[in-house]
C-alpha cells in the first residue's frame, strides 16, 4: 500500500476517514503478527502506518471539533 498524504487525508469525509483508520490499523496488526513471526520484510511500513493512523485521528478531531453555527 502507498504512503497516503496529508493533503488526500483532508479531502476524505468522516466515514471515509473511519474506514481508512480501520484499514490502517489492520494493515498494521498483520505486520505486527509478521514481526513476532520473524517473516517482517518492511520494518519501515510499521511507522509509516502509524504516522497515517495519526494524521487520519488528527483530521477526525479537527472535523469534529470545528464549532457548529448557532441558528436562532
Amino acid at each position: 500500500m502507498a504512503k497516503t498524504s496529508f493533503s488526500t487525508i483532508k479531502d476524505l469525509t468522516v466515514q471515509e476517514l473511519g474506514a481508512k483508520g480501520r484499514e490502517l490499523r489492520q494493515e498494521l496488526f498483520h505486520l505486527r503478527i509478521q514481526q513476532a513471526t520473524a517473516r517482517l520484510e518492511k520494518s519501515h511500513r510499521m511507522r509509516q502506518l502509524r504516522k497515517e493512523i495519526a494524521h487520519c485521528e488528527t483530521r477526525l478531531s479537527q472535523i469534529r471539533n470545528v464549532p457548529q453555527p448557532k441558528t436562532a
